[in-house]
């Protein structure tokens, strides 16, 4: 189970603990809003797309939008999502569950500016029924993301 991987990820950052697990899913925006008990556009959403053949990650806010001119005009590619096979190969979660944490070696991570104007944040740990809370700069540190992007639409 992925939520393993993730909970030894963590386990090096003495972070181990702070991940919540459900009894109910939260494989989705608005179960994963309904299980923390925080507004939708608060949850982290992970999507997984590909780019130049090579996986990767944006992590945006739940009530963000992939904007496919934004999208294009920054990767130069069109977008690309992965299919659910891919996503657990390629990334090394299952979709429900994917997260920025505990993934295949050169997956690159991108967090979108979505995030920014939450003081915290929930993205999944690994499972279609977990999650962590973490501080922006949190989120920066242990996703070892390669920066910030501005992708996405329908947030502001």
């Amino acid at each position: 189970m992925s939520i393993v991987k993730v909970r030894e990820y963590f386990k090096q950052y003495g972070m181990e603990n702070k991940i919540l697990e459900f009894e109910e899913s939260s494989a989705t925006v608005e179960l994963a809003a309904q299980a923390v008990g925080c507004e939708p556009k608060r949850i982290a959403k992970t999507l997984s797309f590909l780019v130049e053949e090579k996986p990767i990650l944006i992590v945006a806010a739940g009530d963000a939008k992939i904007d496919n001119s934004k999208y294009k005009a920054f990767f130069h590619t069109k977008a690309k999502m992965l299919s659910r096979d891919e996503v657990e190969n390629l990334i090394g979660h299952n979709v429900g569950g994917v997260c920025p944490f505990g993934i295949n070696e050169g997956v690159t991570v991108y967090l979108d500016e979505s995030l920014k104007r939450f003081e915290t944040v929930f993205p999944a740990a690994g499972s279609s029924n977990s999650a962590i809370q973490l501080t922006i700069p949190e989120l920066e540190k242990y996703s070892a993301s390669t920066g910030w992007v501005d992708v996405c639409k329908n947030w502001e």
